[in-house]
């Protein structure tokens, strides 16, 4: 059981145009609005908040009439199983879109807590469905956002169920990789602001097996670990055992079709 906190959304001073200069925008709902779209936009956005790490921005089962496109920090999302313990479902970044798992029911199927300090901006839905539709721009960006969900969550089964330890911890670095650099940020050099055991919990894997895998790594020159820093040192080398042609694992190779649906939400 995690011990996460009820949200207490702080306003955050001073954020009239939340989107305007978002190192972000090219990957978030606001890419390729002129000016006067991003007004129109901005003003369905509820003041942006702040939510204080580890505490909930929602839980499973509570209702929900907004989405919530983040502006800083990380999150993740989680279920609980049958005996009460949390399983990751997902790791969301700076102009991720989140809430879409309660756009069928009307309610959360899952719960999102905050790893970091984060900020995020709060969207009555059903007003941005009105306005995406007067907005093709919108309307393409909040199809491809719910696309990327679909993919982001086909990805993870075919991860699971064909790759190795080693394998699946090689996809998941590059692909926070290609995340960060689509937001901006350095692809080799990031802080890991999830534990180990959500790691585990999201791979598949148990937290003796990322340690041991990450150890791993570091042996051979592929990564370097400091604490929560990780500096990816061999790219190329990642993508080679992911794609499996650096290592053998009794013939079976690692599925190229989960490291192109786990690329394909980097953006």
């Amino acid at each position: 059981m995690n011990n996460a906190q009820p949200l207490p959304c702080l306003p955050i001073e001073n954020s009239r145009s939340p989107f305007a200069n978002c190192v972000s925008r090219a990957t978030c709902l606001t890419a390729g609005l002129d000016s006067r779209e991003l007004e129109r936009f901005e003003a369905l956005v509820v003041q942006p908040q702040r939510i204080l790490r580890e505490r909930y921005l929602y839980r499973a089962g509570t209702e929900c009439r907004h989405l919530f496109a983040m502006r800083s920090g990380s999150l993740k999302s989680s279920v609980l199983d049958r005996q009460g313990h949390e399983q990751i479902i997902g790791f969301h970044l700076a102009s991720d879109l989140l809430g879409m798992d309660a756009i069928n029911t009307g309610e959360h199927v899952c719960n999102a807590i905050a790893l970091e300090d984060s900020e995020i901006c709060k969207i009555p839905f059903p007003d941005l469905q009105q306005l995406s539709r007067e907005i093709p721009a919108l309307e393409r960006n909040l199809k491809r956002m719910f696309g990327h969900e679909i993919g982001r969550a086909y990805g993870v089964m075919l991860l699971l169920g064909t790759m190795s330890a080693e394998e699946r911890l090689a996809t998941f670095l590059l692909n926070l990789s290609n995340r960060f650099l689509a937001r901006v940020y350095s692809p080799s050099q990031f802080i890991l602001h999830m534990t180990r055991r959500d790691i585990g919990s999201y791979l598949g894997i148990a937290i003796e097996t990322v340690s041991r895998t990450l150890t791993l790594f570091q042996h051979e020159g592929i990564v370097a670990v400091e604490g929560k820093e990780i500096h990816l040192m061999n790219l190329e080398k990642l993508r080679a055992l992911v794609q499996g042609t650096d290592r053998q694992r009794g013939g079976r190779r690692a599925n190229e079709s989960a490291m192109a649906m786990m690329n394909n939400i980097a953006a």
